[in-house]
Formats: structure tokens, C-alpha cells, sequence
């Protein structure tokens, strides 16, 4: 398991936390820069929490669609809502295309027990994609 240490950017001065909405949008750049590095090109991104699949991507003349959650240590984001997946499943096998699930975990670089501010910098749990099958 590979981590990163990275630094949330915020405009605002106050250490507030993270809203689920700043969760998702860190969780879709990471997913987001991965696709890109692994080749992928976006025929759809739609970025709205809980819009599935959030990426449509082609790759070796081949559709896939990928589904994308972000958590919070201590939460594993590897877990996923099997009933969402085969949903999600079901609707690619139309379009002969291959589900994923990417769960991106964020925690607090300093002290994983620690909360998360947007102030902080922050340690990355990504592993690539999970094949929904």
C-alpha cells in the first residue's frame, strides 16, 4: 500500500474540516490522475457525490465505468455497498462495459487519529481499482 502526503488547498483561513463534498473532490483527483496515468480517456466525468458511475472511460477500444467513494480514517475505503456495484454491474453489461470500484482513504499525515482540516496535510489510501465481477 502505497501513501502520499499531500496538502489540501483552501482559500478560506479558518482550520475548518472537511465537508463530504471536499472528501469527494480529493477522491475524484486521485482517481482522476490515475486513469490519466494508466492511459484512460474520459468520455464522462460526473462529479456529483453519488452520481454512478462518476468516470466513463475507454481504454484498449474497451468501456469502463468507475465508481468513486472517498472516506476518512479510520474508515476502510476499500468497503463498498455491494448492492450499488451490481446496480452499477448490471447497467455496464448493456454497454459491454467493465465496472470498478475505486475507494480513496484520507488521513491526517500528522497523527492518523487526528482529525482532518483543510489545513492539514494528508496521507492517501489508494490502491488502483477494484474489478466488480
Amino acid at each position: 500500500m502505497e501513501s502520499h502526503l499531500k496538502m489540501f488547498a483552501s482559500t478560506i483561513l479558518e482550520d475548518k474540516m472537511l465537508r463530504p463534498e471536499e472528501i469527494h473532490k480529493l477522491a475524484m483527483k486521485e482517481v482522476g490522475d490515475f486513469l490519466t496515468e494508466e492511459g484512460f480517456e474520459f468520455l464522462a466525468v460526473n462529479s456529483q457525490p453519488k452520481k454512478d458511475p462518476q468516470f466513463v472511460c475507454l481504454k484498449d477500444q474497451k468501456l469502463h465505468f468507475i465508481v468513486v467513494r472517498g472516506s476518512l480514517y479510520p474508515e476502510n475505503p476499500k468497503k463498498f455497498d455491494l448492492k450499488l456495484l451490481l446496480d452499477i454491474k448490471d447497467h455496464s453489461i448493456k454497454y459491454k462495459a467493465t465496472t470498478y470500484y475505486a475507494g480513496v482513504g484520507f488521513a491526517n499525515a500528522k497523527d492518523y487519529d487526528l482529525p482532518l482540516t483543510q489545513s492539514d496535510r494528508y496521507a492517501v489510501n489508494f490502491d488502483g481499482l477494484q474489478i466488480i465481477e
